[in-house]
């Protein structure tokens, strides 16, 4: 049981837990892991942590198949700049290591904005804490348990 996942069972979110066999020689986290569940990977979603110009970190939910618009996530935030975290810092202020990080149940509570395409999925999956394990729940409640914005932060 992860952090990830007491946070949404706490909340009492309806969600479900999903597990496979994570392979140590995937590129791409993400796409394995809608490869692997048999899910079409615009409802996976990645999550990434990126420093703020301020010093501070946020936290950007996109799809799995996108890349993270930097000058979208900055102006989302309010920060004149926003570059990606160094794998440290990401693994020290959510806890958990790079390809397993999740939006749920971090150590520390960041600002977090989920890229607003996840509204057109009835639920979206995210990582639920350690690689080969994923949350399917509905974007609503990974925006209210996650206290996030959603602005379009993905290209």
């Amino acid at each position: 049981m992860t952090p990830a996942v007491l946070a949404a069972r706490r909340a009492g979110v309806v969600c479900q837990v999903l597990e496979y066999r994570h392979d140590p020689a995937a590129q791409s986290f993400g796409l394995e892991a809608a490869e692997a569940l048999g899910v079409d990977s615009s409802m996976v979603f990645k999550t990434l942590v990126a420093s703020l110009a301020s010093g501070e970190l946020a936290v950007a939910v996109i799809p799995v198949a996108t890349r993270l618009d930097l000058k979208a996530l900055a102006n989302a935030t309010g920060a004149k700049k926003a570059v990606m975290a160094n794998r440290q810092a990401a693994e020290r202020a959510t806890g958990y290591v790079i390809g397993g990080i999740s939006p749920l149940g971090q150590r520390r509570r960041l600002t977090t904005v989920v890229d607003e395409s996840a509204l057109t999925h009835e639920q979206i999956v995210v990582s639920g804490g350690r690689r080969g394990l994923e949350i399917a729940l509905a974007p609503r409640d990974l925006v209210n348990l996650t206290h996030a914005t959603l602005n379009p932060i993905s290209r």
